[in-house]
């Protein structure tokens, strides 16, 4: 059994700000611990847009506090995420998130992360793994 609190992680490798200075990362269940996901709290900052494509992981993300307009950059539709209301990437859809107040969130990944990865050139979180322990 795993007991911890995202205040534990605060300050840790677990709490991971990204180089483009727009999210930071709580990584509270991160793929060392095995068990098929990894969950996340993250905060995006007010006026700030970040487009982003998991093509390599399905992300559900719940909104607990804030506002932002996300955009299926395929389609082009667009969507207000408030407190209480999801979203789920189940289809690896390219999207874009323009934050209109600090957005906070719980996310889930499968595969999980390590907890190392941040968006790369295209939004793209590369599939990092574990090393099988011995």
């Amino acid at each position: 059994m795993i007991v911890r609190s995202f205040k534990d992680i605060e300050g840790t490798d677990r709490h991971v700000k990204a180089a483009s200075g727009t999210w930071e990362s709580k990584r509270i269940v991160l793929a060392k611990e095995r068990v098929g996901f990894s969950v996340h709290e993250t905060i995006l900052y007010a006026g700030t847009e970040t487009s982003m494509w998991y093509a390599n992981h399905i992300e559900a993300v719940v909104c607990t506090k804030g506002e932002a307009e996300l955009t299926d950059d395929t389609t082009g539709k667009k969507y207000t995420i408030t407190p209480g209301t999801m979203y789920l990437l189940d289809g690896n859809e390219k999207h874009t998130m323009r934050i209109k107040e600090d957005f906070h969130c719980i996310c889930v990944f499968n595969p999980p992360v390590t907890g190392r990865e941040d968006h790369d050139e295209n939004g793209v979180y590369p599939l990092l793994t574990e090393p099988e322990p011995a």
